[in-house]
């Protein structure tokens, strides 16, 4: 028992390692991943090899898939893009393996104290904190392989007669031994959410000569589809587009598992070969955790040269199995890409926050195109319908801004660079000031409300003035739009400035010229009063857009 516990401890210590060194690796390159996901998939080869270098950097193909899925979820990469990415993760992920077999057949303890010792160390300096989390968490899966493999002598399997007898009753020439196994494989790995971990069994039962190198090889198959559960089981709350780049991972592992199944002796013994083992004869255990890497690498990358050309078809099949849905009505309140809980890494969930106030600024921009709307309309039915949307709106906007800023609360907890926390707060603005731009839409409607209500109606030249001031608004606001789609080093203030004292401008020859109006008695105070009100609306409104602009640009 002493035995058995000291594994299920190395594995959780093999699992907490391999999950601190990737999640520190993503913190100290968070934004660098974001730009080179996002420049590096213009082809399919190059969406590839992004996946290679992504995933070998962060050391888990479950946090680059789920990382890509969140950025087809934000509109950043089509569904072709991402899978080519998830291609590239398949074959960085192999690298994993390497590191196992590496640490089954070195002694690595004398690289792994130091590394303890150097990591506290850097912890407990701020600056360097990720690095210290990063030396942590590799000495931790060291350490952990170091345990499997001592623990793995202890058990002596080899020499336990009933555990040998177990494993040689399978017969490892039947095609449904090898499936029993790969489900197994699938199975635990979906369980457990980490293909490191059932890796790591897999090499200790080969490694001690109990498990046949075939149905070890079975056990790696089905680790590459049961690792594909943590993508489909994070997009579940994301758009379609999301859960079908999810799918694809799916998709593209299950051919490669039917190709493979196809030829799987003659493949395995190929592999074999390649590292000087024979699987026919007894001994040489040793050589096994080498077999496994070369296997996981041949595989994968055989199946990425495969496949690499049928991206159009897999993007088909995923089409095929998630069909789009019916897209609900603009006025009903939905995020679009804050879903599904906060992502692995703080930057991705900014980027989704960024993406999301983007939304939100696009619903206020129909929001006032509808308040345009309504001061045309005559027709009383066609008033009350489009004034209730604008409530709707109204709602929405409080909504959305409660919403996102909960949400970029709940980013802030996390461990968080200056930049991070320096974009956290200029969204954190953004989004009030939008709320407050639906605000002012709202208050205009509500004065052609009450204006429809009495019997006086605005003059011609009332009408030409608010239309002016209206347009100069609608300009200021299609501006703000395009700043925060922009890169801020490219972006400038001065067109929305200039804007904004046109507006200015307008605002204060109108007011002049409705006092001299009212005091010719050309119309009536109150219909002066609920003229002002417009071109008030109008002139907070775009101050509320030079806000927005203020913090994106800060």
């Amino acid at each position: 028992m002493l035995i058995v516990f000291k594994l299920l401890g190395a594995l959780a210590l093999l699992i907490y390692g391999m999950k601190m060194m990737s999640e520190a690796l993503q913190k100290m390159a968070g934004p660098q991943l974001r730009h080179i996901l996002g420049a590096m998939t213009t082809n399919r080869l190059t969406g590839m090899l992004t996946g290679v270098l992504v995933t070998s950097a962060v050391q888990s193909s479950s946090a680059t898939t789920v990382m890509t899925v969140s950025f087809v979820n934000a509109g950043l990469l089509t569904l072709a893009q991402a899978i080519s990415v998830i291609m590239g993760a398949n074959i960085g992920t192999t690298l994993t393996a390497w590191i196992m077999s590496l640490g089954y057949n070195v002694d690595l303890t004398n690289v792994v104290f130091p590394a303890f010792f150097i990591g506290i160390v850097l912890i407990y300096r701020k600056k360097h904190q990720n690095v210290g989390d990063f030396l942590f968490g590799i000495a931790f899966m060291f350490f952990s392989l170091v345990m499997l493999s001592t623990a793995g002598k202890e058990l002596d399997l080899a020499h336990n007669q009933k555990v040998v007898d177990f494993f040689a009753s399978f017969d490892t020439s039947s095609y449904w031994t090898i499936l029993a196994f790969l489900a197994i494989g699938t199975v635990i790995t979906g369980i457990v959410q980490s293909s490191a971990a059932v890796m790591a069994i897999t090499i200790l039962l080969c490694s001690t000569g109990v498990l046949p190198i075939y149905l070890g090889i079975a056990l790696v198959l089905g680790e590459n589809i049961g690792t594909t559960m943590t993508a489909n089981l994070a997009a579940l709350g994301a758009n379609t587009q999301a859960r079908r780049a999810a799918m694809a991972h799916l998709v593209f592992n299950v051919f490669g598992i039917i190709w493979v199944m196809a030829i799987f002796y003659p493949f395995v013994d190929i592999v074999c070969r390649m590292v000087g083992y024979d699987p026919t004869m007894g001994g040489q255990a040793e050589k096994l955790p080498i077999v496994l890497a070369m296997f996981h690498t041949c595989f994968n990358v055989s199946n990425t040269a495969i496949l690499l050309g049928f991206i159009p078809f897999i993007e088909k099949v995923c089409c095929w199995l998630i069909p789009s849905k019916e897209l609900p009505q603009e006025e009903e309140f939905r995020l679009q890409y804050i879903q599904g809980g906060l992502m692995k890494t703080p930057e991705i969930s900014v980027l989704q926050a960024q993406k999301e106030t983007v939304h939100f600024a696009e619903r206020m921009k129909r929001m006032f195109n509808m308040t345009r709307d309504l001061l045309e309309e005559k027709n009383e039915d066609a008033f009350r319908q489009l004034f209730e949307r604008i409530e709707k709106y109204e709602s929405i906007s409080d909504n959305m801004e409660l919403e996102i800023a909960n949400y970029l609360g709940l980013v802030s907890d996390a461990h968080l660079s200056d930049e991070t926390k320096a974009k956290i707060r200029a969204l954190l603005r953004e989004v009030s000031e939008l709320e407050s731009i639906g605000d002012a839409c709202y208050h205009m409607a509500r004065s052609l409300k009450r204006k429809q209500q009495d019997e006086e109606d605005f003059t011609q030249s009332q009408y030409t003035n608010i239309h002016g001031i209206m347009q100069l608004t609608d300009e200021a606001l299609t501006q703000m739009i395009a700043m925060l789609k922009g890169r801020r080093e490219e972006l400038s203030i001065a067109p929305s400035k200039e804007i904004e004292s046109n507006i200015n401008s307008l605002r204060d020859r109108l007011k002049a010229e409705n006092i001299e109006q009212v005091n010719q008695h050309a119309y009536s105070y109150a219909i002066g009063t609920a003229y002002m009100d417009m071109i008030q609306e109008c002139e907070k409104l775009g101050d509320y857009v030079i806000n927005v602009v203020e913090a994106r640009l800060s």
